[in-house]
């Protein structure tokens, strides 16, 4: 199998651009991942997240987790479960409106260097999906219009610590699934692997890499590329030795964006059907929390029998 599709930004400059865009469509068709190096977030701000992330784990995560797998008897299970993963997380929102000084616990330096953080991904992101618009002959700022809806995108992350697990082949840090939103860009320990997608029926390691930013499309994109690019199942193993960071923003639509595929790209191929639905992204979540789990074909059938009622939205034309 080929490796794992690496990126380095800093190619976009120079006589190498070609062949970098060339890397990024590859990986957007094949794979629905790829690793970014060079991407301009700096290395001392990474190592400063990365220990005030692992700091609040063990300070104000590590016993409540704990207490959860007493709680729910998980230390010696005899079969497979199938109903929760063997994760201690918390939510970060950004946009349209930050939570970050609401959420309990956090130390304020923390905040500060998160808010710093964030604002340097939500830039990779909106640089991210016009290289995308580049590669697919979208006219620039196509998705970041598609994404907007009347408030601006939803923007967030997912603080997350996999704790050594004693029984990894009962239990998962994270059941397999596609992530429903736009483009997710991951910050991950780069010692404690885990992160696997699944590529032609196989099981794939995500390397983890040192100052690394790991992306991956989500359901929206493969809906706005009329299936071009696709969303891909991902899973986290536990593992017995080490725990796991990862801190995963998500890029998302705004709630009442209007989503269906670009018709530019449906005019490029007329022999392709539109196979794709047009919804409001917010009734997508909706049914997406119930389902994230499951296969996404059924999530995308089961909008197209709603889309009848969807009126189509102000952005996102070409």
């Amino acid at each position: 199998m080929a490796d794992f599709p690496l990126i380095n930004l800093e190619n976009l400059n120079g006589s190498e651009r070609g062949a970098t865009m060339e890397k990024i469509k590859d990986a957007c068709e094949n794979w629905g991942f790829f690793e970014l190096v060079n991407h301009g977030i700096p290395h001392e701000l990474l190592d400063k997240v990365e220990k005030m992330t692992k700091d609040h784990y063990k300070k104000c995560m590590e016993q409540r987790f704990k207490e959860m797998v007493a709680a729910k008897a998980l230390e010696g299970v005899k079969a497979e479960v199938t109903d929760l993963d063997w994760e201690s997380t918390f939510f970060l929102r950004h946009l349209p409106i930050s939570n970050l000084y609401e959420v309990p616990d956090l130390d304020d330096e923390y905040r500060v260097v998160m808010k710093d953080f964030v604002a340097k991904l939500e830039k990779l992101a909106e640089e991210l999906l016009d290289l995308l618009c580049e590669n697919l002959g979208l006219e620039k700022g196509y998705l970041k219009k598609a994404f907007y809806g009347s408030k601006g995108p939803n923007f967030g992350t997912k603080v997350s610590n996999y704790p050594p697990c004693p029984t990894p082949d009962l239990i998962k840090g994270l059941r397999a699934h596609t992530d429903a939103g736009g483009i997710i860009l991951l910050f991950q320990d780069d010692k404690v692997g885990g992160l696997q997608l699944l590529k032609d029926g196989e099981w794939v390691d995500v390397p983890p890499m040192r100052h690394s930013i790991v992306i991956n499309l989500g359901d929206q994109i493969e809906v706005i590329t009329n299936g071009k690019y696709k969303s891909v199942l991902h899973r986290v193993v536990a593992q017995t030795n080490g725990a796991r960071m990862s801190l995963a923003s998500f890029y998302n639509p705004g709630s009442d964006a209007v989503i269906y595929p670009a018709p530019e790209l449906l005019e490029k191929e007329p022999t392709k059907e539109q196979s794709y639905p047009k919804f409001v992204f917010d009734d997508y979540m909706k049914l997406y929390a119930g389902l994230k789990f499951q296969a996404k074909e059924p999530r995308f059938e089961a909008m197209k029998a709603v889309e009848a009622n969807v009126s189509l939205g102000p952005v996102a034309t070409a």
